[in-house]
């Protein structure tokens, strides 16, 4: 017993000696990086964290939106290939286009850190249907001035009254786009997937795998060194918004957000993790937006552009029926995008080659003026009225939400 109690005592000893400061800092490191980039966030958390960045760069430069730097590739796209004349602003100088590239940037460092990074190759029936849902969102976000992003979740965070338009026509486009998916897969054949191509039985003659992670650190020194290198030319606002854009792409990448599943799970298998998430996200949005606006750090009016009710309304059926049948939103297709799904990619340029395209037709169509204009809450109900009213709609929404998991009233599918 003795014997037993003394060998335990020296391997304790032992085991002490070798765990040196260095050992144990390693290990910490070690399991610091697993939790960040090979576990998946829960999605409460990323809500939460979507909703500081969303406020962050609110307070940073202007409210955040996407379908502004899609309309700025469309420029150049058109630009480049002769069709117009006129040269865009730089995509490196123009606000929403650097905070998107920022994004993907973000998104594709948490790919390489977890090794997640893969050219993803899929059927022609899906290409064609990441052409059309991106044709689809192009066509909305230019009736709805913004994006699921900047004319839904950022709408309704800083009290503009399109974002609920825009809201209800989501749901309506997801709805329509839905009953399509039922019917393609009633009635057209089984189409199966892309087969990716066997592995080589050689040796690679470089391990990739092992290297995405070094890589991904290389990116990061990047974003900040183009910070500085943006504060070095006077244009720091610009450097900050690539700055965030990395943080948000890395958040939505590590616990896949998507706004997409905030209309098309209630209706399909009637989850409501993301209604809830959402809903918990836009709280704390807009209470954050009331600091900020009614404190006058910004103009209140500041974003308030979503075409209410008609443009905002049928830019959400549009939308919302290319996001369902693409299966990506305008936010969620740059961290897809980035982590090598083929399929995201060209919905992403039928998007950005068909907003412009839009945009200036009901520009100079004369039905602008048709489509409403901005409408900021407070202005018709009081900041005294709208601040509860937020979080009694959104208590009740999410309560919805967990009515229809539990009952399925709603669930098509």
């Amino acid at each position: 017993m003795e014997a037993t109690t003394l060998t335990e005592n020296v391997s304790d000893v032992e085991s002490s000696e070798s765990m040196t400061f260095w050992n144990s800092l390693k290990e910490e490191v070690r399991k610091t990086y697993e939790l960040l980039f090979y576990n998946r966030w829960p999605s409460w958390l990323a809500g939460i964290l979507m909703a500081i960045l969303a406020l962050m760069i609110f307070l940073w430069h202007f409210p955040w939106g996407i379908s502004g730097g899609y309309h700025n590739w469309g420029d150049w796209i058109y630009y480049l290939s002769g069709i117009t004349d006129a040269r865009p602003l730089s995509p490196w100088l123009h606000p929403v286009s650097v905070l998107n590239i920022g994004m993907i940037g973000g998104a594709l460092i948490s790919a390489l850190f977890s090794r997640e990074f893969r050219i993803h190759k899929t059927s022609r029936l899906e290409y064609l249907k990441g052409i059309l849902g991106g044709m689809l969102m192009g066509v909305g976000s230019a009736f709805a001035g913004g994006c699921i992003e900047g004319g839904f979740y950022t709408a309704i965070g800083i009290f503009s009254m399109g974002g609920f338009a825009m809201m209800v026509g989501l749901g309506i486009g997801s709805y329509i786009g839905l009953r399509y998916l039922i019917w393609e897969t009633d009635n057209m054949p089984a189409n199966p997937a892309y087969r990716q191509p066997l592995p080589s039985q050689k040796p690679p003659f470089f391990n990739w795998s092992q290297a995405k992670p070094y890589i991904g650190g290389l990116i990061v020194l990047a974003v900040i060194t183009a910070f500085y290198f943006y504060s070095f030319f006077d244009v720091t606002e610009i450097g900050g918004l690539c700055f965030f854009g990395m943080l948000v792409g890395m958040v939505m990448h590590r616990s896949r957000f998507c706004f997409v599943r905030v209309f098309r799970c209630p209706m399909m298998t009637g989850d409501a993790e993301m209604v809830k998430t959402v809903s918990l996200s836009l709280v704390i949005y807009a209470m954050g937006s009331a600091v900020i606006k009614w404190n006058f750090l910004q103009p209140d009016m500041m974003g308030v552009y979503h075409p209410f009710w008609i443009g905002s309304l049928v830019g959400g059926v549009f939308f919302g029926m290319g996001m369902i049948i693409a299966g990506t939103c305008a936010s969620s297709a740059l961290w897809r995008m980035a982590e090598g799904n083929t399929k995201i990619m060209a919905a992403v340029i039928s998007f950005c080659i068909v907003n412009p395209l839009v945009v200036e037709a009901v520009k100079y169509s004369g039905i602008e003026h048709l489509l409403g204009k901005g409408l900021f809450v407070p202005k018709v109900l009081t900041w005294h009225v709208t601040l509860p009213l937020y979080a009694l709609f959104f208590l009740l929404v999410s309560q919805l939400a967990v009515w229809n998991e539990k009952t399925e009233k709603f669930v098509i599918f």
